[in-house]
């Protein structure tokens, strides 16, 4: 990828803390961390939206919220609840995570109805992610996932949580932008931490980073010219 143009780089980075034990003092360090690098969005569970809608304010900055997270086994109309509550309180990026077990078990019309039911909750407000959780997929499965999401309405689909089984891979990405259309988006989240992967999975076919290693990213990128 010698020629990619590192300045571009922090605008594909959704800058990360999805901790379950983060506190308010780590979520506002994400949020200066993402104002100084010019990141593209910090990406935060649903009850922090609010917060980093404040500490936001007046930056370009976006907010992505994470829903159904991380399971993506709860009830259809509670992930599309949870995402009109954080476009209410700032999101305009909800990150969904698929029903999994309806995935492996072959039950493609109800996978594509509750990430459309997503879709549908937030549609002219917000763009959908569609995490795939990678790790429990094959490859048939993986690409019935991309279908699946691009039919629902969905505008990017997603490798994994970082909760479960392995995370981002450069050949899942790639057969990731191989079956979705090209004005689907696809985010490799999960183990991106440094600038040599980072740049490898755009190199792939990913058009967003998924990681909390922004920082560490970036410092790579300090005093390289190309890559």
């Amino acid at each position: 990828m010698s020629d990619f143009d590192l300045k571009e780089l922090p605008k594909y980075i959704d800058h990360t803390l999805l901790k379950p034990d983060a506190l308010s003092p780590a979520i506002d360090n994400l949020c200066q961390e993402a104002m100084k690098y010019g990141f593209y969005s910090v990406c935060v569970n649903s009850s922090w939206v609010a917060h980093c809608r404040k500490v936001l304010a007046g930056t370009p900055v976006k907010i992505a919220a994470v829903v159904g997270f991380p399971l993506g086994a709860m009830l259809s109309e509670v992930k599309a609840f949870e995402a009109v509550k954080a476009v209410e309180h700032g999101a305009s990026e909800i990150d969904m995570v698929l029903p999994v077990g309806l995935l492996l078990e072959g039950n493609h019309d109800a996978v594509r109805s509750d990430i459309k039911q997503v879709v549908d909750a937030v549609k002219g407000k917000a763009i959908v992610k569609v995490i795939m959780e990678t790790g429990f997929l094959n490859e048939e499965q993986k690409i019935a996932a991309c279908k699946l999401s691009e039919e629902a309405g969905a505008h990017f689909v997603k490798t994994s949580t970082g909760f479960g089984p392995g995370g981002a891979s450069v050949s899942d990405v790639s057969l990731m932008r191989q079956h979705v259309s090209p004005s689907i988006g696809v985010k490799a989240s999960g183990g991106v931490r440094d600038l040599e992967t980072a740049l490898r999975m755009i190199e792939a076919g990913a058009t967003r980073l998924g990681t909390s290693s922004g920082v560490s990213i970036m410092n790579g990128v300090e005093g390289a010219s190309s890559y």
